[in-house]
């Protein structure tokens, strides 16, 4: 007996995060699955890292995906050959899937659209899609054809209210999947070195350079004004970061200020203690899990932070990813855990703001107690990788 083909589309960095952990589980669970990924936006890393093979051509553009912040992205996507990209990346797809039991599509139109134009049967998650931002999720007519049509056999949505919503609005196919990310959050065991009782602050500052690197420099800046404002409090501070950026730390240390050794920026002062942030780019997990506070420019990392319980202070940065827009509709999604604080690229006024709120927030116990009530209430239990997955083979058998 042949073994079953899947194909897997994605449109966006956070989607194909989502497609590698229930790709991850598919394998623990049907180790003879034969599986292929075609990642609309970027280089598909997520995908390359467990060796999935990728069908179509791939390219970075200057938005990242998220032209939809501010339409020069767009444009500059376009003379980069976004509209030949995504027509030969639609070629691959159709010539790829005949062969293919199921299709799984993890985004929002574009994906769907890909999906729905193979003529197999396929499996919708609309992880970057949530009624939270609004109280109802307004549909696009293309996207609401793709996910009526009885080739799609399920609506997977990031969390429960959302799949109520669709429910409501006629689509009754909907479902709760939740984030399959959540699933491997946990401590690896990591020594961070971390002093007992004392709050730890975990910087997130994004994954998409040079994006990420910006956002670093803020967050170092804002670290020094918080412990201006800590006055005598022992705050002790986390960064978790990629690769890329763990490169970067002599540069960066050198254009603010601090001193790097080893993964350890150091900050001294005349009459003050030095400050110091122990940057990771192994122990997002650790790290997340043992903060008390996080500082986020990211966006499923930020997520992750809030679906188990940690308040977040956002700062406005640059782009293309992490502007106010995007950090506004972060804080209609995810409630009363995300603070935004400026609503501008931060200036020293809002980061000397943001550290006291950050002070404030520590100092919060009722607060914190409620924002540990409120992620579990947005995102619903663990267990997305494994709803998914298992709904995957539960079809695989009656598609051929």
């Amino acid at each position: 007996m042949s073994s079953k083909r899947i194909l897997f589309i994605s449109n966006g960095h956070g989607e194909d995060n989502h497609t590698s952990h229930v790709i991850q589980t598919l394998r623990q669970l049907s180790p003879s699955i034969e599986m292929a990924a075609m990642p609309i936006v970027g280089e598909g890393k997520a995908y390359r890292n467990l060796d999935i093979p990728i069908i179509g051509p791939t390219q970075k553009m200057p938005s990242g995906g998220f032209f939809y912040m501010r339409r020069l992205y767009l444009l500059k996507d376009f003379q980069s050959g976004l509209i030949g990209l995504t027509w030969r990346q639609l070629q691959a797809v159709l010539q790829y899937a005949p062969d293919c039991d199921l299709i799984m599509a993890t985004g929002d139109f574009i994906s769907q659209t890909f999906a729905y134009l193979t003529k197999r049967p396929f499996v919708s998650f609309i992880s970057c899609l949530s009624a939270l931002y609004e109280g109802k999720l307004h549909i696009n007519p293309l996207l609401w054809h793709d996910l009526n049509s009885s080739r799609c056999l399920t609506v997977f949505t990031r969390d429960a209210y959302t799949s109520g919503d669709l429910q409501r609005q006629g689509i009754t196919k909907a479902q709760f999947g939740g984030i399959p990310a959540l699933d491997w959050l946990v401590p690896t065991g990591k020594n961070l070195d971390l002093k007992p009782n004392v709050p730890a602050i975990a910087l997130l500052p994004g994954s998409r350079m040079p994006e990420a690197a910006r956002n670093f420099r803020l967050q170092l800046q804002l670290v020094l004004e918080i412990a201006k404002v800590a006055s005598g409090q022992a705050v002790q501070f986390y960064a978790a970061l990629v690769p890329d950026l763990m490169q970067e730390l002599d540069d960066i240390a050198k254009s603010q200020g601090w001193q790097h050794e080893q993964g350890i920026l150091t900050y001294a002062s005349a009459g003050s203690s030095p400050v110091e942030v122990r940057c990771y780019s192994d122990a997002f997990s650790d790290i997340v899990c043992y903060s008390t506070l996080v500082i986020g420019m990211a966006g499923l990392a930020v997520d992750l932070a809030v679906a188990i319980g940690k308040p977040v202070i956002q700062i406005p940065g640059e782009g293309p990813q992490f502007t106010y827009q995007f950090a506004e509709a972060q804080t209609r999604l995810l409630g009363i855990n995300a603070q935004t604080i400026g609503t501008k690229p931060a200036t020293p006024e809002i980061l000397q703001q943001a550290a006291r709120r950050s002070i404030e927030t520590l100092q919060d116990a009722e607060y914190l107690a409620k924002c540990k009530e409120n992620g579990t209430q947005r995102f619903g239990p663990p267990g997305a990788s494994d709803r998914i997955a298992r709904f995957l083979l539960a079809n695989l058998g009656e598609n051929k």
